[in-house]
């Protein structure tokens, strides 16, 4: 049979309008060859509170610790810088890319990309969209914690420890985050099956400590009969501890507070007795990631889910456990 130009191209024309297709179709995860050193991408999304810095560090440390390279970026909070630094990850022919996507969709794409690059990407602390991106297909696992079940566990531990108390006040994460969905949902559907409890507001405070305590301010003059706050982390719990005693509140007497995160400075507070109860959530994501990149190299079955376990610290073992809060 003799081939022509023109039959080629009409064939190369059908073969590319069947990807444009149905890209997915013909997507598998890439290999990753057995190697003694790798050059790793790690895009963090900001070092802008103590969590992200301890992940950081773990990552870091583990890098040197295994003699790989690591390129290491920091988007800063941004979800677009965050995909420009994956893609300046994928220029430069790095080996895998471990990813804590800022928000569970717009990340999806440079996780494709890396994909068809044929770079391995690996989850940490945070998930994607299963319904854009799923794991074991477009990208190798998620490695974290269980965000509903850390929800469920702060609200169970209010139900029975509120002492009367029952008007909410909720600080979410990152709006668009898979822990600030989880976290709110896990939180949310204990809280709805005792009718004694009311959410009365609920707001983004993005994390962070400043916007916390702003939020944690304006939700509370609009809602001055609230007295229990759950924030979604330590740095807006302690925002809101600080946006309480600025408003003449005595946290932990007026306002029972509880978190999720389990950093020093909020294990400490509840020592203090301003917050009552946290659900821990580690960032050493270090020496698991970096294992799990080594059975996925090896030829390992990876599951598509590696959970890690939270601690839990309230009244009865935060003095004792405060020593190895990060």
């Amino acid at each position: 049979m003799i081939i022509t130009r023109r039959k080629l191209l009409v064939g190369s024309a059908v073969g590319v309008a069947a990807l444009t297709l149905a890209p997915r179709a013909f997507a598998a995860l890439p290999p990753l060859a057995k190697k003694d050193k790798y050059k790793v991408g790690f895009a963090q999304t900001e070092s802008n509170n103590p969590w992200r810095l301890a992940e950081t560090k773990s990552m870091q440390d583990e890098a040197a610790k295994l003699g790989h390279q690591l390129v290491y970026t920091d988007a800063a909070g941004s979800s677009a810088k965050q995909a420009s630094d994956v893609n300046s990850m994928i220029a430069q022919g790095v080996d895998a890319i471990f990813l804590p996507p800022r928000e569970d969709k717009p990340l999806v794409p440079v996780i494709l990309a890396a994909r068809d690059a044929g770079i391995p990407v690996f989850l940490i602390d945070r998930d994607v969209d299963h319904t854009m991106a799923k794991p074991g297909q477009d990208y190798v696992t998620f490695i974290g914690s269980d965000f509903i079940n850390e929800g469920n566990r702060i609200a169970e531990w209010v139900v029975k420890n509120a002492n009367g108390k029952s008007k909410i006040i909720e600080l979410e994460g990152t709006t668009g985050s898979s822990p600030a969905n989880d976290r709110k949902k896990g939180f949310d559907d204990i809280i709805a099956k005792h009718s004694e409890f009311k959410i009365v507001a609920s707001q983004s405070g993005d994390f962070a400590r400043d916007k916390g305590r702003q939020v944690a301010e304006t939700l509370l003059q609009a809602h001055p009969e609230a007295d229990i706050i759950y924030a979604h982390n330590d740095e807006m719990a302690l925002g809101a501890i600080a946006a309480l005693e600025a408003a003449g509140k005595t946290p932990g007497k007026d306002v029972l507070i509880v978190s999720i995160d389990g950093e020093k400075d909020g294990v400490q507070a509840i020592v203090d007795g301003k917050i009552g109860a946290i659900c821990g959530c580690s960032p050493l994501f270090g020496p698991k990631a970096f294992a799990t990149m080594a059975d996925y190299a090896a030829g390992k079955q990876i599951p598509p889910f590696i959970k890690n376990d939270d601690d839990f610290y309230d009244g009865t073992n935060a003095k004792d456990k405060i020593s190895t809060a990060f």
